[in-house]
């Protein structure tokens, strides 16, 4: 039966088996918050013992499960949108070192080991991007790589700086006098990974890579490594009292980027890859607010329609003849009714629409968020960013599903495809579902309660409904790309940040590289290094011949003298 089978459903059938079979596990230690530590002693050094650690526990398992189910249905998928592709193997391979780059991340609790999945998603994650071996994926690469490494530098000094704790251990760190530092880095790694200001820009530029790639970029995996990571060290992290004020600052300002730059923005993969790193701006929020868990539960809720809703993109991307501009699509109701059923659901969720997976994490976020003891600004932006969620949100399905035909007509040759249909309806049965399902588990452990004002308990729901008004009054169906006005290219670059961390910087960098060379190694170092010496000893062998040559008979006489000279002292 595996013979017929292509390569990327047999990794999708291995991933759901996986799923299903720790899913009973997960809720057993969920249910009774247990945890297994699992540690391989290799070697010591003076007062440090490297260990390789494997932690089981409810919020490892958990993430693992959602990471592999989402894969397999992204997986699925690719074995009909990469069906053309004559490297559909190499690309199965990659996403699966992509898949287990995750887990090593999420099951290894020790810094040092824990840079196996965290450089390996990296690694992998440039690998994809430049999947279409182009000058545009190229670049696309370049800055999601460099911009990652700064993350993985700041890893490197945090496992330096914890060498005075004696081990490297995440879930045994105590405060000592460098703990500044340490957060301080940790803190830096997260930000980079997972896009926040001012290292946002390489998330829509990732977008170069093929679009099952983005679903799982963009849902589970390599964005929200930097959000687990700080949900592992939260205990550690709450020890400096700046840490949470820093940390609502940027991801207040990345809600706001992300939410006003996706509704300037014409690309359907851009505006769900901003959509992404707004919500990535919200679980930030709950971390800044204390809820360690909230946070991991708006992490799951989000993984699954942010998939989703990928995947739908990618079927509409495919059935356009690969045109992404909104501008172009119309009437993908009338043709394709499955798949922007699914679409209108994800959608729905990303805006927190009541009962939907979205509402239960998000909603719950927002009301804290009132409940806290934060500024008026700070819960202002807030909430003018999630009606900027509701507002691009209801901008896409006006511009792609319910307009009129603008440009080619749609091909719904994908409708009645079987890899599709499967993968985007569990993905929509767990996107209307997950939430009330984790909730109750949520609640059961944590239930936190508060109580608001009828108020501040609508605010959400006005927000939304702000948005949506928003949204008619600022949808645009023609081509306009005047960006005369300056505030309008302000916010469509993401405050200037895409400009900013391309182009100045490897100008800078190329100018800086050719001075160099052009100083030291085409200049001193060939004065003081081979040209020098060789010019050196030329010029005085030229010189030492032009003597021989033209002074012979001063050399015959100063010969016969010499000798001479010689003859008389010996005498003597």
């Amino acid at each position: 039966m595996f013979m017929f089978l292509k390569s990327s459903s047999i990794s999708s059938l291995i991933l759901m088996l996986y799923s299903v079979v720790i899913f009973p596990i997960t809720i057993y230690f969920i249910m009774y918050q247990d945890h297994l530590m699992l540690e391989w002693y290799i070697f010591s050094v003076s007062s440090c013992s490297v260990c390789f650690t494997i932690l089981f526990d409810s919020v490892s398992l958990s993430f693992s499960n959602v990471v592999c189910f989402i894969s397999s249905c992204v997986m699925m998928f690719s074995s009909s949108y990469m069906s053309h592709d004559p490297f559909l193997k190499r690309f199965t391979w990659l996403v699966m070192l992509f898949v287990l780059s995750m887990n090593l991340l999420v099951f290894i609790p020790s810094l040092p080991a824990l840079l196996l999945g965290w450089d390996g998603l990296g690694i992998v994650s440039f690998a994809l991007v430049i999947y279409y071996q182009n000058m545009k994926s190229l670049g696309a690469g370049m800055i999601t790589v460099l911009a990652n490494r700064i993350g993985d530098v700041m890893i490197l000094i945090s496992i330096g700086l914890m060498v005075l704790q004696g081990h490297w251990i995440i879930t045994q760190m105590w405060d000592f006098y460098l703990s500044f530092w340490v957060i301080l880095a940790i803190l830096l790694a997260a930000m980079t990974k997972s896009a926040q200001i001012p290292f946002s820009s390489w998330l829509p530029a990732a977008m170069a890579a093929p679009t099952p790639v983005s679903a799982l970029v963009h849902s589970s995996t390599l964005v929200t490594a930097g959000v687990f990571l700080l949900i592992r060290f939260s205990p550690f992290l709450n020890t400096t009292a700046m840490f949470k004020s820093v940390l609502l600052f940027l991801s207040v300002l990345t809600l706001l980027m992300a939410g006003i730059g996706a509704n300037y923005e014409n690309d359907l993969k851009k505006i769900i890859a901003l959509s992404t790193l707004s919500q990535l701006g919200v679980m930030m929020l709950s971390l800044s607010l204390g809820s360690m868990e909230l946070a991991l539960f708006h992490l799951y809720t989000h993984a699954l329609f942010k998939a989703l809703l990928f995947l739908c993109a990618g079927m509409i991307i495919h059935n356009m003849n690969n045109t992404q501009d909104i501008r172009s699509m119309g009437l993908i109701y009338f043709q394709a009714p499955l798949t922007t059923m699914s679409m209108n659901i994800a959608n729905l969720a990303l805006c927190g629409a009541p009962f939907l997976s979205g509402f239960y994490s998000k909603d719950l976020i927002l009301e804290l968020s009132t409940y806290s003891s934060m500024s008026l600004a700070m819960t202002m932006m807030i909430f003018i960013a999630t009606g900027m969620t509701a507002a691009y949100s209801f901008r896409l399905s006006f511009c792609s599903l319910w307009s009129v035909v603008k440009d080619n007509a749609f091909h719904s040759k994908q409708e009645f495809d079987m890899h599709i249909n499967s993968s985007t309806m569990m993905l929509t049965v767990v996107a209307i579902s997950a939430g009330m399902f984790m909730q109750s588990v949520y609640l059961f452990f944590d239930p936190m309660p508060f109580t608001l004002p009828q108020h501040l308990k609508l605010m959400s729901v006005i927000a939304i409904l702000s948005g949506l008004y928003l949204g008619l009054n600022m949808w645009e169906s023609g081509f306009n790309d005047n960006y005369t006005n300056k505030m309008k290219y302000f916010f469509s670059t993401m405050w200037f940040l895409t400009p900013l961390s391309s182009q100045p910087l490897t100008k800078f960098s190329m100018l800086l590289g050719t001075n160099l060379m052009k100083s030291i190694d085409l200049g001193w170092l060939e004065v003081t290094g081979g040209q020098g010496a060789l010019y050196l000893t030329s010029n005085t062998s030229l010189l030492n011949q032009k003597v021989q040559m033209k002074s012979y008979n001063y050399f015959i006489f100063l010969m016969i003298m010499t000798i001479m000279v010689l003859s008389i002292l010996y005498t003597l």
